[in-house]
C-alpha cells in the first residue's frame, strides 16, 4: 500500500480518486441500460425473456420464471445444515436490531380544537434484487428483506438471475425463505430492475427496490428512481481504519484486506499516527496476500485505492475520516469510544480490536447496506424507515381557524396566490 503523509493537499487528492469510482461516472453504459428499460416497459415479459435468454443463456418463460417451494426445499438439502443455522441466528440478530427502529403514529390535540399528527404505514410491496452466481451473498439478502418485514411490508418480491440450467444459487433460496420473501423470480440485470419498477405480466410492480448489483443494475436503479423508490446508487466497498500506536498491525492488515477482496475498485485506507504501525501493517499485508484466495483482486484494489496515511495527530486522523466519510470505519485506538464521539461521517463504526468489519457484514444485527463514495455525509444505512411512508394529519375546528385565518390569508396574498387566500376567507364571510 502507498504510504502518504497526510496534508490538506494529499487528503484532497485521495477524495478525488475515491469519487472517480462512483457509478455516476459510467456514462458509456447508460444508453444500453436505457434501451433495456424502454423495451421492458413497452414489451413486458417478452423483453424480460429475450434479455434473460441472451445474457443468462436459459430458456425462460411464463411457466418457469417463478421459483417454486419445491425448488427451495431442494436448496435446503444442498446447503450445509450448520450454515443454515448460522443464517437463522444472523437473521434473528438483524430482526432484533431493526425492531428497535420502529416508530408509532402520533396525534397531538390542542385546547383550541386543532389536531395535528403523523400516520406511519409500511409500503405495500417491496422488491429486492439479489446478484447470482459467484456474487451471490445471502447476507445481503437478509439485510435487505428483514427491515422490510419488521416495517410490516405485506409483500416482498425478489429477483435474482439463474444459471444456464435455470437453477438459482441454493444459499440465496435458503436465505430468502428464512428472511420471509413472498415471491422469487429468476431474472437478473437491468431487465429485472425495470420489471420491478414498471411491472410485467409475470412480475408485479413494486414501490421500492433495494439490493446490490453490477454497474447495469446500479444504473437501472438510478434511471428508474422516481417511478419507484430505491435504496441508493451503491459504489464499491470501502474501509477506513484509524489506528494509533496501541493497534495490533496484524488485525489492522486483516481488516483492510477484508474489504479489498470484494472488488478491484474497493478502497482500503489506514490513517495512523504511528510510523511503526504503518510499516508493520504493510508487512502483514504482504504476508496475508500470499495466503488468500482472492490475491489478484486484492493487489489491484490496493494498488489503485489503497492508502496508508500518516497523520501528525489523532485530531488530524479524525478530520481525515470525517472528510472521507467511509462506508466502514474501524477505530483501533487506546480510547476508541472517545474517538467515536468526534466522528461525524461514517456508514458504520466498529470500536475496538474485537469488532472487525465482517462482524457487521454477517452477524451483529445492524444493517450492512451502507452509504458509499462519501455519501455518509448525508445518507444513512438501510433501515426500517426506508420501508415506511409518513402521512401528515391536520384538523382545525372553526374557532382554531378563526384565530389564524387573517395571518394565513396575508401569507397567501404576499405570495400572489389569491385563490389560496380565498379558500380560507370564504369560511368567515362575516369578517
Amino acid at each position: 500500500m502507498r504510504t502518504v503523509r497526510l496534508t490538506a493537499d494529499t487528503q484532497k487528492d485521495i477524495l478525488g480518486t475515491l469519487l472517480k469510482r462512483s457509478p455516476n461516472n459510467y456514462y458509456e453504459y447508460e444508453d444500453i441500460v436505457a434501451d433495456i428499460i424502454k423495451n421492458v416497459r413497452e414489451q413486458g415479459d417478452n423483453a424480460v425473456f429475450d434479455y434473460t435468454k441472451k445474457f443468462d443463456k436459459w430458456d425462460i418463460n411464463a411457466e418457469n420464471i417463478r421459483v417454486t417451494e419445491a425448488e427451495i426445499d431442494v436448496a435446503f438439502d444442498e446447503i450445509d445444515s450448520r450454515f443454515v443455522e448460522v443464517m437463522k441466528k444472523s437473521a434473528a440478530n438483524i430482526e432484533d436490531f431493526h425492531k428497535k427502529q420502529l416508530r408509532n403514529s402520533w396525534i397531538d390535540t390542542k385546547p383550541d380544537g386543532s389536531i395535528l399528527g403523523q400516520r406511519i404505514l409500511p409500503i405495500a410491496i417491496s422488491g429486492v434484487y439479489v446478484p447470482g452466481g459467484k456474487a451471490a451473498y445471502p447476507s445481503s439478502l437478509l439485510m435487505n428483506v428483514i427491515p422490510a418485514k419488521v416495517a410490516g411490508v405485506p409483500k416482498i418480491i425478489m429477483t435474482t438471475p439463474a444459471g444456464a440450467d435455470g437453477k438459482v444459487n441454493p444459499g440465496t433460496l435458503v436465505a430468502a425463505r428464512i428472511a420471509g420473501v413472498s415471491e422469487i423470480y429468476k431474472v437478473g440485470g437491468a431487465q429485472a430492475i425495470a420489471a420491478m419498477a414498471f411491472g410485467t405480466e409475470s412480475i408485479p410492480k413494486v414501490d421500492k427496490i433495494t439490493g446490490p448489483g453490477n454497474i447495469f443494475v446500479a444504473l437501472a436503479k438510478k434511471a428508474c428512481f422516481g417511478y419507484v423508490s430505491i435504496d441508493s446508487i451503491a459504489g464499491p466497498s470501502e474501509i477506513l481504519v484509524i489506528a494509533d500506536e496501541t493497534a495490533n498491525p496484524r488485525y489492522v492488515a486483516a481488516d483492510l484486506l477484508s474489504q479489498a477482496e470484494h472488488d478491484e475498485l474497493a478502497s482500503a485506507i489506514l490513517v495512523t499516527t504511528d510510523e511503526h504501525v504503518a510499516e508493520a501493517v504493510n508487512c502483514e499485508i504482504e504476508r496475508f496476500v500470499q495466503e488468500l484466495s482472492r490475491a489478484e483482486i486484492i493487489r489491484k484494489s490496493l494498488d489503485n485505492y489503497g492508502y496508508i496515511l500518516l497523520a501528525d495527530s489523532l485530531e488530524d486522523a479524525i478530520d481525515a475520516a470525517n472528510a472521507i466519510a467511509s462506508e466502514h470505519l474501524e477505530i483501533l485506538t487506546k480510547d476508541p469510544y472517545n474517538v467515536m464521539t468526534k466522528i461525524q461521517n461514517a456508514g458504520a463504526i466498529f470500536l475496538g480490536e474485537y469488532s472487525s468489519e465482517p462482524l457487521g457484514d454477517y452477524y451483529a444485527g445492524p444493517n450492512h447496506i451502507l452509504p458509499t463514495n462519501g455519501t455518509a455525509r448525508f445518507f444513512s444505512p438501510l433501515n426500517v424507515d426506508d420501508f415506511m411512508k409518513k402521512t401528515s394529519i391536520i384538523s382545525y375546528s372553526k374557532e382554531a381557524l378563526r384565530q389564524a385565518h387573517k395571518e394565513i390569508e396575508l401569507f397567501a396574498e404576499k405570495e400572489g396566490l389569491t385563490a389560496h387566500a380565498n379558500s380560507i376567507k370564504v369560511r368567515f364571510p362575516e369578517e
